[in-house]
């Protein structure tokens, strides 16, 4: 089998279909849409599929916005290729999911295009609610990862690099309900909702103190009252709780959990914890994959940020990391802009539908698309990427037990590999 042909003729497809894979692109884009609710993004991606003549499922693992499409050769092994595509709250794809969409999109479409020639199975899933929601964890709880040799995909950055270091995340909001009273008239009569959760602030503030450098911890007050001459009956709050992996998220959630209750203790206030009904893991990159990955973009011209060259104490989270506890999988970044456009940030936005952004749409898919047919035609890569994936099972198993709360929230789960 003539690998090089292979992936030749999948950039060419790629390439053929340029025009197209970027309309999708400036679509998602002008068209930001928030976690569980991209209708459109998932319609588009979903009919650009059926366009290629290929099967979608829309709605597919008991996500409405998610969808999946499996194509190549039923014997061979199966690759799944993901594309995200929700936006931030009132800053649109200031994480350039529109350019990630595009690249799933388009490496599977390149591979596609191979017709009897694919040496492999290709998963398309469409993942919706990566910002918040954590789409990826709903869906596997319905199978979507099962039975896979790997699961890749490209993020969009301010440059090239392997990985992003990625740690575990839970979200939690807090809800204090007190007693309204006249301010100056009747304070007595008051129990102040605002007092308990300032106080559990503070606490959560000193905490800060006596973690981890891998840990980090941070929230705001969405809720304090309604007026200052009223003692505040609510007050309400959301935090982020991030550690290195999930042992140490469990433990951690549990320190800030009594912060929360040290509120409503001091001030007689009753307290509403509600946690994500999914926790974000920590990222397992697969290296073996990582490497190839790096090897075929590098081919097309793309530099790498070497990892270690990245300032201490940077990272992110992402529900791909719970695909990665359960599959050999990586979450590469490409750059969509230059180093200093910080993302989430507007001008990050900008560059997302920029000619360096449209360009990091057709090389990520292009190097997605021949590190698929790595996978499938070198058995070599698959046994080492196993072998790494096995090294430390154990603790995914462990990790996964407690990354699905079904009695949880559903939608303020989130954290973005990015941020």
């Amino acid at each position: 089998m003539d690998v090089e042909a292979l992936k030749r003729d999948a950039c060419a497809a790629i390439d053929a279909m340029r025009g197209r894979l970027l309309d999708v692109s400036h679509f998602i884009h002008a068209n930001p849409e928030l976690a569980f609710k991209e209708e459109k993004a998932a319609a588009r991606l979903a009919a650009e599929v059926e366009h290629a003549d290929l099967t979608v499922e829309r709605g597919a693992f008991g996500v409405d916005t998610a969808f999946a499409s499996t194509f190549g050769k039923a014997s061979g092994p199966e690759v799944a290729i993901l594309s995200e595509y929700d936006a931030l709250p009132g800053i649109g794809h200031a994480c350039g999911h529109n350019v990630i969409a595009t690249i799933g999109l388009g490496a599977s479409l390149g591979l596609a295009k191979l017709g009897v020639r694919l040496p492999g199975r290709v998963r398309y899933l469409g993942t919706p609610a990566e910002e918040a929601g954590g789409g990826k964890e709903y869906m596997a709880q319905r199978g979507a990862f099962d039975g896979l040799a790997a699961a890749m995909m490209v993020h969009s950055a301010g440059f090239d690099i392997e990985t992003m270091p990625c740690i575990a995340v839970a979200t939690v909001d807090v809800v204090y309900e007190g007693v309204p009273a006249h301010a100056s008239a009747m304070p007595h009569r008051g129990i102040n909702a605002l007092d308990a959760l300032v106080i559990a602030y503070q606490g959560i503030g000193a905490l800060r103190q006596h973690i981890k450098q891998t840990e980090r911890l941070h929230g705001i007050i969405t809720e304090g009252g309604l007026a200052a001459n009223i003692v505040p009956a609510r007050a309400a709050g959301q935090w982020f709780v991030r550690a290195a992996d999930a042992k140490d998220l469990a433990r951690l959630k549990k320190r800030v959990e009594g912060c929360f209750q040290a509120g409503a203790f001091a001030t007689g206030a009753k307290v509403d914890i509600q946690w994500a009904a999914v926790d974000y893991l920590d990222l397992r990159t697969n290296w073996p994959i990582a490497r190839t990955y790096r090897q075929n973009a590098e081919a097309l011209g793309r530099r790498f940020l070497e990892v270690d060259s990245l300032p201490s104490g940077v990272s992110g989270s992402t529900d791909m990391g719970n695909v990665s506890h359960r599959v050999p999988s990586i979450h590469p970044m490409i750059a969509v802009g230059p180093p200093d456009v910080v993302i989430h940030h507007p001008d990050f936005a900008a560059h997302a539908v920029s000619p360096m952004g449209d360009q990091a749409a057709i090389d990520g898919a292009k190097a997605l698309a021949m590190t698929a047919i790595d996978i499938f035609t070198d058995a070599a890569l698959r046994d080492s990427a196993q072998m790494a994936f096995e090294s430390d099972t154990e603790d995914s198993r462990d990790a996964l037990k407690g990354a699905f709360n079904p009695a949880g929230k559903r939608d303020i789960a989130g954290g973005c590999g990015c941020c």
